[in-house]
């Protein structure tokens, strides 16, 4: 087992810490550059598309915004908290101003493999839509096998072993803060998530579409009450965090390189862009034009790192506790509500981990049913994994899973490299929608609508209008 445990944790480190950011972040560049800034340019058009779909519904599958919901269920999670207390401490305040920096550079890889997946979305047996990187790479690219490894990955990392490291949290937590005993917070929470997932699609996406809004805005909110009440120190902070991102002596954790780099691994460990995640949720919905989706997904990222994200760096440095404590992670996290709100912290930071940690088993389950689809079409598979999944987060809520999450991260770093890989090839498809999208757009046509006649190859689309193709005549 050591030596398992020696090999994971080196190949890790050589893929979290070189391999990946190297990837990430140059390929995030290189989308920026090629979409002409996109994700700035078009801010406006990502938070008018997010505002109409709210409260929407689609005569097929879902909603952009509960599309939108359930990524974010995935993607903001317990490390909102705790990653970015342990990023604070081991990278100095200026790590947040990378993160920030990451986020903005991410966005544009987000929009990438979220365009593409729905592009290259297929119709779902039980109504509705589903894709991803595998179904992209198999039926884009022709790699079959290629996709298969990239499904067991991420039903695997995400379905199964992220789920029992988010029960594992949401027990701790609860047994902390309330003295239950972990078994029985087990058995409630493995029957609360078989209630939502045996449900399917349309139940997840209705139970994340309430619940991620009250999640995440009751925690900005709480950042924001404190933040207006230290109204006086916020210039401060803000000199904190910019002057320790460049200056070579300030950082805590050793000067500007370790500041960098812990917050570019923050920011994409946290938001997810580019990793082949979020696509399989952007896949689902119902839209008239994939550049639709791709926008919202974009935003996600900035609602995971600028809002959420930001809101626990301010709880934190607004306190001053990373400076007069040891504390890290979750400890910090918890001692900068205490001195803000008092005892009563650790009740209301209970309550929120179990809202981020339930919502992300709920979040990375449907990328792992996404994924038993594409692997096999009879349902007898995806009983079983939701089983699978089920017990996942019955032995977490109970075990130790240091292990597991080691395990989970290698299976992380493998699937990115595969997307990656696989959106670096087809980007140009992106590239070509987006043209088309704002060429609408100018054109004075409120919705744009997609055709997939201006692709260079109808190869793999199978979801859009071709009025190249001429309809069959009725028999």
């Amino acid at each position: 087992m050591s030596v398992l445990e020696t090999f994971v944790s080196f190949a890790n480190d050589i893929l979290w810490s070189y391999v990946l950011i190297v990837l990430l972040v140059g390929l995030g560049i290189l989308f920026t550059l090629q979409t002409k800034f996109v994700q700035i340019r078009m801010f406006p058009e990502m938070f008018r598309l997010l505002h109409e779909g709210v409260g929407q519904k689609a005569e097929q599958g879902i909603s952009s915004f509960q599309a939108f919901c359930i990524s974010t269920a995935s993607r903001v999670g317990v490390g909102n908290i705790a990653g970015i207390a342990i990023a604070i401490v081991s990278g100095g305040p200026g790590a947040i101003f990378w993160m920030w920096m990451i986020a903005l550079i991410g966005s544009a890889s987000g929009f990438v493999e979220s365009t593409l997946a729905q592009i290259y979305k297929v119709p779902n047996q039980q109504g509705g839509f589903r894709g991803g990187p595998a179904y992209y790479i198999k039926n884009a690219l022709g790699q079959p096998a290629i996709a298969a490894t990239f499904a067991v990955l991420i039903s695997i990392s995400f379905g199964l072993i992220f789920n029992s490291v988010q029960a594992n949290t949401i027990s701790v937590a609860l047994s902390a803060a309330f003295n239950i005993d972990r078994s029985i917070i087990g058995g409630i929470l493995a029957v609360a998530t078989g209630v939502i997932i045996f449900g399917g699609i349309t139940r997840i996406a209705k139970f994340t579409e309430w619940l991620v809004p009250i999640m995440a805005g009751a925690y900005i909110l709480l950042a924001v009450i404190i933040t207006l009440l230290n109204i006086n120190l916020i210039p401060a902070i803000f000199m904190e965090i910019i002057s320790s991102a460049f200056n070579t002596n300030a950082a805590m954790g050793g000067g500007i390189g370790v500041a960098v780099m812990t917050g570019i691994k923050r920011g994409l460990f946290s938001n997810e862009a580019g990793m082949g995640s979020v696509p399989n949720a952007a896949a689902t919905a119902e839209a008239t034009h994939p550049v639709k989706q791709g926008l919202i997904q974009a935003f996600g990222v900035f609602v995971d790192t600028l809002m959420v994200c930001s809101a626990s760096a301010f709880i934190i440095l607004l306190s001053g506790q990373h400076l007069t404590t040891k504390l890290t992670g979750i400890e910090l996290a918890q001692a900068a509500l205490v001195y803000h709100i008092g005892p009563f912290a650790q009740v209301a930071l209970g309550l929120l981990i179990c809202l981020f940690a339930f919502s992300s088993i709920i979040g990375n389950y449907y990328y792992g049913e996404a994924n038993i689809g594409f692997l096999h079409s009879n349902p007898v598979w995806l009983t079983a994994f939701r089983i699978g999944v089920v017990a996942m987060v019955m032995f977490g809520s109970v075990a130790k899973v240091a292990l597991v999450w080691d395990m989970a991260d290698l299976f992380m770093a493998l699937m990115a490299l595969t997307n990656l890989g696989a959106i670096s090839m087809l980007a140009k498809h992106v590239y070509i929608a987006l043209e088309d999208y704002v060429r609408q757009k100018r054109a004075g046509i409120a919705e744009p609508i997609f055709d997939a006649s201006i692709m260079p190859s109808q190869k793999g689309i199978h979801c859009w209008p071709n009025s190249k193709v001429k309809p069959k005549a009725k028999k």
